[in-house]
């Protein structure tokens, strides 16, 4: 038996005191410790027009922590195929494959990763895009399929590479794409936690096996923060609630160390009730009731792998937050 895959996800923010290049190098320090402590892939999710976040430049990223890692899977998390030509994409991807073999994600999602305004100043047709999200997933494994199943028109030098695909979502309307095209589904728990639950119930139950996969594989994002004991999480996680806070507020604060995150943050009973729903599923604790909130989460929903989601403003507790769940997950045998 093996222990429960663990993986994170880095949208890649800024801290106070931080630039983007600080932010960048903080990324890659975190992949490379992530590879250390045994983690299978780690994440970097496609977000625009937003002065706190480095991830704009999604496929760039890639392959700077590709670089600078031997082992880890490094991949999207994702790209918001809308945005882009699939054309592009799988020509993008397809290079890094033959660059990193076997080391090279492509998670899609269909959201724009944006404000209304900026996805028009993107240039494509989002909305058209949006609804074509399943022909282009099928123009991407096919960009990425063997010479004889390509068309006029071939994404070099991505034929054949078969770069792995995961739709990923926070509704069911992905998790039914995924079942029906046999790929792997990786929900996004972490800010849409009440469709956990019949999000994974349609994937598993509709699941056609294909020559992708033979069965589902169930990926869930979880905001986690782990510490030495529960007082010292909860005290961590304030950087979390600030940073947070900003999406309900309409604010576009950096990442702020915990004190100046709880001495600033004074909830109103419609924040309180949002943060309360949005972390219903976050792992926050010390080490025995991390293990503890990831088995029951494991007893109640069905996945393959965690995908962790961790602000914290010290890089170093941050790469320890990790440890603690890497942990946790190797108590759990699979």
């Amino acid at each position: 038996m093996a222990s429960l895959p663990v993986s994170a996800l880095n949208l890649v923010p800024i801290r106070e005191g931080q630039g983007p290049r600080e932010a960048i190098q903080s990324a890659v320090e975190l992949a490379q410790a992530l590879e250390k402590l045994g983690y299978v892939r780690y994440w970097i999710a496609e977000h625009h027009n937003m002065p706190t976040l480095v991830s704009a430049a999604t496929v760039v990223l890639i392959q700077h922590v590709l670089e600078r890692t031997s082992t880890i899977r490094v991949g999207s998390g994702g790209v918001m195929l809308p945005n882009h030509s699939p054309l592009i994409v799988a020509e993008q991807f397809g290079t890094l494959a033959v660059l990193y073999p076997g080391r090279v994600d492509l998670g899609l999602g269909r959201a724009p990763g944006t404000d209304m305004k900026t996805a028009a100043a993107i240039r494509r047709n989002r909305h058209e895009a949006m609804y074509m999200f399943p022909d282009e997933v099928r123009d991407l494994l096919r960009y990425f399929g063997p010479p004889e199943e390509q068309s006029d028109v071939r994404a070099y030098p991505a034929v054949g590479t078969g770069v792995p695909l995961y739709i990923l979502g926070s509704t069911t309307d992905s998790a039914e794409l995924a079942a029906y095209l046999g790929l792997p589904y990786a929900f996004a728990s972490h800010f849409a936690p009440e469709q956990t639950e019949a999000a994974i119930r349609l994937y598993r139950s509709r699941f056609r096996p294909s020559r992708y996969l033979d069965r589902p594989y169930m990926i869930v994002c979880l905001n986690v923060v782990a510490a030495e004991t529960d007082e010292e999480s909860r005290h961590e996680l304030w950087t979390s609630i600030r940073y947070f806070l900003n999406i309900v507020r309409g604010e576009r604060l950096p990442l702020l160390p915990p004190d100046k995150a709880e001495k600033d943050t004074a909830l109103t009973p419609y924040e309180l009730a949002h943060l309360e729903a949005r972390m219903s599923l976050a792992i926050v604790g010390g080490r025995e009731t991390v293990k503890k909130r990831l088995a029951e989460f494991l007893e109640r929903h069905e996945a393959d792998e965690i995908m962790a989601v961790t602000y914290i403003f010290d890089l170093a507790k941050q790469i320890r937050s990790y440890e603690l769940l890497k942990e946790a997950a190797e108590s759990i045998r699979r």
